[in-house]
């Protein structure tokens, strides 16, 4: 095992895991030449997780809404970025070890902002992830971008060949989740086989293809209130998706899912090829660990329950922020975590200076929007609530706000320009043989087919 020895002559090290929102942009805010930031994350990139559904679909590439960690903060010179998997973290020793390529690397800190964020939940059935996907990285995207637009594929194959029962299974996609995620997924779905492919095969009809949204929860967006989610609810159905709330996924398989009534326990299944996970989340098994060395509580998320100024009960030195912290009233969504970094930023900033600290953290909420389709949103914001076009600008405006980079902004827009006007034009569809699209081919096609020899 590798150390990293500190330097007696440093600044006062500041050590971030994640490089997500609530890591990056508390980076960003210490840029002083007072501290030493040392950056480690699992990634090279920073994600921008809102839009991972576009990527899925074929509207935006995985580069614009992903850049580069190490370009972004380029011109930061206190700031060093490592590449590493934090495996476990010694509160007492104040040391964070991190493994990479098989590497075990040792890091000290003076103060610790832990931004791990949050991962996938299946509600305690993990065996589903191998058939229903989640949407929190970029593998993530890719791999549903392969088994979307493949099963339009092996549809076409499976009609050419006389097979309707396959074709109905493979033309079902069946998405769980119905907050924004979901919502935003299904709209997609819906759009991409009613305008994007509908021209585009011989054999099959994608707008025939059947997109089911379901929840055990009995309204879409519920944080939205009661008046939004029916607004939502009219337009997804508007749109041909299937809506079906009180119904619990009870159990899904390679061909499709099983669905519990939360009404009267009566069971259905549907055949469907395609599942997109879109609900729960996870803290990240960091946030456990540190919170059992300082005797902290977890909520049932497994999110840290913080201090007031978002610091570890007993560790004034240590910090949580963004989706693994659970604080009162701060949702788990970007600006929750933009906000919270930049408030531990200046907790750091100001204890350096030998200020007054411990301020409470207040979130500031800048509303909450969900897009359903080409020119149809939902916003709110406190008392205000917008639906319709003007909700779809103000998303558009907000989003593009918040990618990183003028380069991505304007890739981002001149790809929405072409994919909202006009056919519907999505060019980012390459699937690629490490997808899952060659393993579902593969699979469909039989045993036999793996056995040919590869050209």
């Amino acid at each position: 095992m590798s150390a990293v020895q500190p330097r007696t002559d440093s600044p006062h090290r500041v050590l971030v895991i994640g490089s997500g929102f609530g890591g990056l942009f508390a980076t960003k805010a210490l840029n002083d030449p007072a501290v030493s930031v040392l950056m480690v994350a699992r990634t090279g990139h920073h994600l921008f997780q809102p839009l991972l559904y576009q990527v899925a679909t074929g509207i935006l590439s995985e580069g614009v809404i992903a850049p580069s960690t190490r370009d972004v903060l380029a011109d930061q010179k206190n700031v060093t970025v490592m590449l590493g998997d934090v495996t476990s973290i010694d509160l007492e020793a104040r040391t964070v070890t991190a493994g990479t390529a098989g590497e075990d690397m040792v890091y000290d800190y003076d103060s610790l902002i832990l931004a791990a964020g949050s991962n996938q939940s299946w509600f305690g059935s993990p065996h589903f992830a191998e058939y229903a996907p989640g949407m929190k990285s970029i593998d993530d995207a890719l791999e549903l971008r392969g088994r979307i637009y493949g099963a339009f594929e092996l549809a076409e194959l499976a009609a050419a060949a006389g097979r309707p029962d396959d074709v109905a299974r493979l033309l079902t996609f069946v998405v769980v989740g119905a907050g924004p995620t979901g919502v935003e997924m299904a709209g997609q779905l819906a759009e991409l086989s009613k305008r994007t492919l509908r021209k585009e095969f011989r054999h099959i009809d994608p707008t025939k293809a059947r997109i089911l949204l379901v929840d055990a929860v009995d309204q879409v967006l519920t944080p939205f209130g009661e008046k939004l989610g029916a607004r939502t609810e009219k337009s997804l159905t508007e749109l041909g998706v299937e809506v079906r709330m009180g119904s619990k996924v009870v159990d899904v398989d390679e061909g499709g899912v099983v669905l519990e009534s939360t009404e009267d326990g009566s069971q259905e299944r549907i055949e469907a090829q395609t599942k997109v996970w879109a609900a729960g989340v996870q803290g990240n098994p960091l946030g456990r660990k540190v919170a059992e060395q300082a005797g902290a509580e977890l909520d049932r998320s497994g999110r840290v329950k913080v201090l007031p100024d978002l610091s570890l009960p007993g560790h004034p030195e240590v910090f949580v922020v963004g989706d693994l912290a659970a604080v009162d009233g701060v949702p788990g969504v970007a600006q929750g975590a933009i906000q919270g970094a930049r408030h531990v930023a200046d907790q750091i900033l100001r204890r350096l200076r030998g200020e007054e600290t411990g301020q409470e953290f207040r979130y500031f909420d800048k509303g909450s929007m969900a897009t359903i389709s080409r020119f149809r949103a939902v916003m709110k914001r406190g008392r205000i609530e917008m639906t319709g076009y003007p909700a779809w600008v103000a998303w558009l405006a907000v989003h593009l706000f918040y990618l990183i980079g003028f380069k991505n902004q304007l890739a981002t827009l001149m790809h929405w320009a072409v994919s909202f006007i006009g056919r519907d034009h999505r060019g980012e569809r390459t699937v690629t043989e490490q997808q899952v699209y060659a393993r579902l081919a593969l699979e469909y096609l039989g045993e036999d087919f793996r056995k040919q020899p590869r050209r």
